[in-house]
């Protein structure tokens, strides 16, 4: 009787014992089951979300100096190409515009030379002081109207022409490009025979007119004409040299022939 109840026992008690076992194993297998069905829902949520970006933007989406400068020159000028062209050729009885530019935009690519054609470079004329420019500091024939000594800054943008008289005698003009009022109308007095002469030369090769030069410029590449000057080109031609600004403020200059307004060069500076 003794013998058959410690059985009893014994048998109950390692039933209990494998029943723990069974129950620690089941709940073992449960958490590593859960533990990997969470990680690999994460690894499929990391496939799917983007990484967070932590990089800063890129440098090339900033402005240069040059840019800048364009920009805040081009955002006060109010008078276009096409009325400062008109008005300036409207000051020299029966003359012809040979240069446009618009002072204080790349002022550091033009010739410091005053003479327009002493050089060959069609935008001679524009200084970002108007030390260097061919407007000098008072008038050589009395016609002046005022010192252009200032600044572009003091004054605002200004457009600085050159228009020819038939025999190749050249007058600056200076216009406000805000208001479109003449500052300066002058003839140029440092020029010789030589240099009327070459003037006269190529205007009477330029059978397409600045203005048609820089229509064809700007259906190339949209932007705000700059600068137009008449300059040599390759062998015996002549070209309209037209700077187009675009809505990046990127320069691009256009090399377009004089005689048939076709674009035999054209580079874009990144500056």
């Amino acid at each position: 009787m003794n013998s058959a109840s410690s059985r009893s026992r014994t048998l109950k008690t390692v039933g209990a014992l494998g029943m723990a076992a069974a129950t620690a194993v089941l709940m073992t297998g449960c958490g590593q089951s859960s533990d990997s069905a969470t990680t690999a829902a994460t690894s499929e949520a990391a496939k799917v979300v983007p990484q967070k970006q932590t990089t800063s933007p890129s440098a090339s989406a900033e402005l240069t100096e040059d840019q800048q400068e364009r920009k805040k020159v081009l955002d006060a000028t109010k008078v276009t190409f096409d009325d400062a062209a008109t008005t300036a050729a409207g000051e020299v009885a029966g003359g012809k515009l040979v240069d446009l530019d618009l002072e204080g935009v790349d002022d550091d690519d033009k010739d410091q030379s005053p003479s327009p054609t002493g050089s060959g470079s069609p935008t001679g004329s524009a200084s970002p002081t108007g030390s260097a420019s061919p407007t000098g500091t008072a008038s050589p024939t009395g016609t002046g109207t005022s010192s252009p000594s200032a600044s572009p800054g003091s004054e605002g943008p200004v457009w600085v022409a050159e228009v020819a008289e038939k025999d190749g005698t050249v007058h600056t003009v200076r216009i406000n490009a805000v208001d479109g009022k003449v500052i300066e109308a002058r003839v140029d007095a440092d020029q010789d025979a030589d240099d009327k002469k070459q003037t006269a030369d190529r205007l009477a090769q330029a059978t397409q007119t600045p203005q048609q030069a820089a229509k064809v410029a700007t259906e190339k590449k949209k932007g705000t004409v700059t600068s137009v000057g008449l300059d040599d080109g390759e062998g015996d031609s002549v070209v309209w040299q037209v700077d187009v600004v675009g809505s990046d403020w990127k320069k691009t200059t256009f090399d377009v022939d004089a005689k048939n307004d076709t674009i035999v060069r054209e580079e874009t500076d990144n500056d």
